[in-house]
């Protein structure tokens, strides 16, 4: 294993990984502190508890994020990551896709769905096609919510996310090992 694809599976799962999941960027209280993708804060555990919905562990996914870096805003708040920030990580993004070469990839949130545009154009978005599997670059792909506090409060309560990981379970369940 190259050294690269070492520290890739330390820290976001094993590259051997046939599900992946895409979220936003790195959280300042979650991944930009702990460097775990979806740990240390809220989203991290809400993100935890629809894994154990669908009997899923961390060690047989890989997460990745659409932007590598924290977006900010002054404050020191957490922000959407911006088009150019996301355009300057789909290189990125394209290639830890290839490397893992997962039969399932999982996207979590708009923007983590839009950056996959980035490596091949699509007309999926969260609103039509949330939790229905499409094919996307010879692989399925799942768009679903993002776990924070905000989308949970305002757009997908908890009991419709755990439905959506049920459709990961029941895909998961069915690839061939």
């Amino acid at each position: 294993m190259c050294d690269r694809a070492a520290v890739l599976s330390e820290l976001n799962g094993p590259v051997t990984a046939r599900v992946m999941f895409v979220g936003e960027a790195p959280g300042r209280k979650g991944a930009d502190h702990t460097r775990v993708p979806f740990s240390g804060d809220q989203s991290g555990k809400n993100f935890e508890l629809f894994l154990s919905s669908a009997a899923l562990k961390r060690s047989e996914i890989f997460i990745t994020s659409a932007a590598l870096c924290n977006p900010r805003v002054p404050s020191g708040a957490n922000r959407r990551p911006s088009t150019m920030e996301i355009k300057n990580c789909s290189q990125f993004l394209r290639r830890t896709i290839e490397l893992v070469n997962p039969a399932l990839v999982v996207t979590l949130g708009t923007v983590a769905l839009e950056a996959l545009k980035l490596i091949e154009d699509h007309a999926f978005t969260l609103r039509e096609h949330v939790a229905k599997i499409q094919s996307w670059r010879g692989r399925a792909l799942i768009p679903l919510y993002h776990p924070s506090p905000q989308v949970l409060i305002t757009i997908r309560d908890q009991k419709a996310q755990i439905r959506d990981y049920q459709v990961v379970a029941r895909t998961v369940e069915s690839m061939s090992p």
